[in-house]
Formats: structure tokens, C-alpha cells, sequence
């Protein structure tokens, strides 16, 4: 009987211990206002937090309330009195107008679901224009299509291909492809590059899926954050055809035909 009552302490000493073992994830900011954005920005900020827990935290998921929203986080384990971050991307293309959205957390932490807010007001590059300083124009990135005409030759209708389009940055300061657009709506970018650095070249990879037959040209807009370029193009030319498959001939009678 001693030793049960002996044992019964050490049990719930232990049993408490374990209650409070777990990770905190002690963010620097829940919410960041990005102000006036101007159309094609990417509007990227980075959530910096800490664990202030006992025990490693693992985020399992960062979800974000809409398709605009790109985001991106730590993705190994935050040992106790590490850092770690979740970013999230606001893509302002063909947005005009106010927004706000959420970036849900999810992890094994005390508070195992955290919830961050961005938003701002996207503006268009006009509009923006007017009340950029001469400083501000000199200091931008520039935008620089070494490619404008990519000819693609014959490709099937519905076939997903992909064009490689050369392009420079010659400004001041770095450059942040965000996306593309094309009035067909067939064209988009397949990867998000790296912010490219002045006076650096970068290829940019379009994925164009086409959906109408015979000759076509395709002018693709390029959205950055360059402040002074009021358009950059890239023209996709291709000869769309139901397919590439050469027909087999038979013989019918005494001509040859194309195999049905």
C-alpha cells in the first residue's frame, strides 16, 4: 500500500508535466496592410514568428481564403526558441479595388489554428503613375522583352505546350514577375520566377494550351512591378491543327485513300 501511495504523486507530477509540454508559435504581427498596390504588384509580405513552447512545432498546413493568395511557410520543425516564417502572396492582377484575406494556420501547437490577415488597395498603373516622384520612376526595375515573337511552328489543338521567352530587367532595382494574360485566356505562367536582379536576365516559362484551329498570335501582357513600362509583350504565333499524326493511306478500289 506504501508503494501505491508513493507511485500515485510521481504519476500525476508526470502526467501534469506532459499537459504543459507543448509549442507556441508567438507570431510579430496577425495582420499587415499593404496600402495602395499598384495592378500587376505582387504583394508579398513574410509573418515572422517564434516558439516560445517547450516542444517542436510542426505547421501542417497554410491555407488561404482564395485562389489570388499564394502562400508559402516553414516547412521542418520549429524547435523551442526558434524562428520561423509564413508568407503570403497577394497576386493584384486584373484586381482592381480593396481587399482582405485570410492565411489560416494550422499546426501541433498550443493553438493549433492561427488566423493572418493581408489587404490593401490595388490601384491601376495609370492612376499609380500620377503619384510616383521622378525619383521613385528612375529607381524602378524595367521590364525587358529580349523575345518578343515566339513561333511555336505547328502544334496540335488542345496540346499543352510551353514557350521559354527571354527577358531582362534593366532597372534600378529588382523585378517581380507576378503574372500574364492573353485575351484567349490559354496562356499562363508555369512557375513564379525569383525576383530578378537589375541588370540580370531571367527566362520566363509560358504554358499555352490552344483552343482554335489555323493560324493564331497570341499577345501575351506581362505584369511585374515595374512602375514605368506601361506594357511588356510577348506575341505566341503557332499553326493549330487537329493533329500531328500523319493519316495512314489504304488502297479503295484503285486509289489510295487516307485511312478512317
Amino acid at each position: 500500500m506504501k508503494k501505491i501511495f508513493t507511485f500515485l504523486p510521481a504519476l500525476m507530477l508526470l502526467l501534469a508535466s506532459n499537459a504543459f509540454a507543448q509549442g507556441v508559435l508567438k507570431f510579430e504581427g496577425e495582420s499587415h496592410d499593404f496600402q495602395k498596390v499598384t495592378e500587376g504588384t505582387l504583394a508579398t509580405h513574410e509573418f515572422r514568428f517564434k516558439n516560445t513552447g517547450n516542444q517542436p512545432v510542426v505547421i501542417s498546413q497554410v491555407q488561404a481564403s482564395c485562389g489570388c493568395t499564394t502562400p508559402d511557410w516553414t516547412k521542418e520543425p520549429i524547435l523551442p526558441g526558434k524562428s520561423g516564417f509564413v508568407k503570403a502572396a497577394y497576386n493584384s492582377n486584373g484586381r482592381p479595388g480593396a481587399f482582405n484575406k485570410s492565411i489560416t494556420v494550422t499546426s501541433n501547437a498550443a493553438e493549433p489554428t492561427k488566423v493572418l490577415t493581408i489587404k490593401g488597395d490595388v490601384i491601376s498603373k495609370a492612376e499609380a503613375a500620377k503619384t510616383y516622384t521622378p525619383e521613385q520612376k528612375a529607381a524602378s526595375p524595367k521590364l525587358t522583352v529580349i523575345q518578343p515573337v515566339h513561333d511555336f511552328g505547328k502544334i496540335e489543338l488542345y496540346r499543352m505546350t510551353s514557350a521559354k521567352v527571354k527577358v531582362k530587367n534593366t532597372g534600378k532595382s529588382p523585378l517581380q514577375i507576378s503574372d500574364v494574360h492573353a485575351a484567349c485566356n490559354c496562356v499562363s505562367l508555369a512557375t513564379v520566377p525569383e525576383p530578378i536582379k537589375p541588370n540580370q536576365e531571367a527566362i520566363l516559362e509560358l504554358s499555352y494550351n490552344p483552343t482554335l484551329l489555323d493560324d493564331r498570335n497570341e499577345v501575351v501582357e506581362i505584369h511585374s512591378n515595374d512602375i514605368v513600362t506601361e506594357k511588356a509583350q510577348v506575341t505566341l504565333k503557332a499553326r493549330v491543327v487537329k493533329s500531328l499524326l500523319a493519316p495512314s493511306i489504304v488502297k479503295e478500289g484503285g486509289n489510295s485513300v487516307p485511312f478512317k
